[in-house]
């Protein structure tokens, strides 16, 4: 290749993003027939709204007989609040919040009063709570293999023990679409339906299905401030501090969590076409351009993953 020739990504093609669905619709099917009580996370973020999505196309024309579930840190955009809200009213589902200022409140789970201490962690013990409150026996995650290192090592059905901790070194193994869903009183599984998806195909998908995001994943006008080279959003939630000099710059998110450690990235995309030119030119993870919890180590992610976060 010369110096002149233009790089040009490769997109997914629509047998690819059939073929995926295809995939990830049996995947929710098995789910829904085999275990009692299944739930699906939902965020408001975008694969959880991919997730839901096909989960409403597998049981079509029936409604969704799943609860949806979110694990409230206090610390939410309020883009995404107000688009699940009015997602779960529009289809009629169950929603089910796990509070953790609720957690905090009853004095069940303790926070940290350090300097930029996140909620994310606090998530956990509230889910499990959650999970062993509502007897759930599965629990569907929008988590992709391509995300992040030990998210790559998840089966589809990945198995929870009684603690509802995960061990990445026992997991059982999985021949072609053959899933061991088999538990004891106290275990449940989480169930990963897109797991062979990359962000651009969940885009591209997206833009196939048209369907409605939070304005928040497209480039906007706000207040951020640079904190570890990333930019974080100026909230009532997280505040600049000596040095850190707020701004107002055309940014979007490529991951949507707790504002308290969900970065910006600069952006001009206002349409979802733009939007998948920028993923498709990016060489970096949305989590690993956009997360600051991901990166207190390098195994940051499994360590809060064997203890039974998403």
């Amino acid at each position: 290749m010369n110096a002149s020739t233009t790089y040009k990504p490769v997109l997914p093609d629509a047998g690819q993003l059939r073929a995926l669905e295809s995939e990830s619709i049996h995947i929710i099917r098995e789910g829904i027939a085999e275990f009692d009580r299944p739930c699906l996370l939902f965020s408001g973020g975008k694969d959880s709204i991919v997730m839901l999505h096909l989960a409403v196309k597998a049981v079509a024309p029936a409604r969704l007989p799943v609860s949806v579930v979110h694990i409230d840190t206090g610390h939410n955009f309020p883009e995404a609040i107000e688009y699940r809200d009015r997602t779960v009213e529009r289809l009629g589902v169950e929603l089910i919040v796990g509070s953790v200022p609720d957690a905090i409140a009853s004095g069940r789970i303790p926070e940290s009063t350090d300097p930029g201490a996140s909620r994310n962690r606090l998530q956990t013990p509230v889910l499990l709570d959650t999970i062993r409150s509502n007897n759930f026996g599965a629990v569907y995650g929008g988590a992709r293999r391509d995300e992040e290192r030990s998210r790559a090592k998840e089966r589809v059905y990945s198995f929870r023990d009684e603690f509802g901790q995960w061990d990445p070194k026992n997991q059982r193994p999985e021949l072609w679409s053959l899933f061991n869903g088999f538990i004891h009183p106290g275990q449940h599984i989480r169930v990963f339906p897109i797991s062979n998806w990359t962000e651009l195909d969940v885009w591209q998908y997206i833009a196939d299905q048209e369907i409605e995001i939070p304005s928040i994943y497209f480039a906007h006008e706000r207040e951020v401030f640079e904190r570890d080279g990333m930019l974080m959003a100026a909230s009532e939630f997280l505040r600049p501090t000596a040095g850190e000099v707020v701004t107002t710059q055309m940014v979007r998110f490529r991951t949507v969590g707790d504002m308290t450690v969900t970065a910006a990235v600069p952006s001009t995309a206002t349409t979802l076409e733009q939007v998948i030119a920028e993923i498709a030119a990016t060489h970096t993870s949305e989590r690993g351009a956009s997360r600051a919890d991901d990166r207190t180590s390098d195994a940051a992610m499994e360590d809060r993953k064997r203890e039974g976060y998403f």
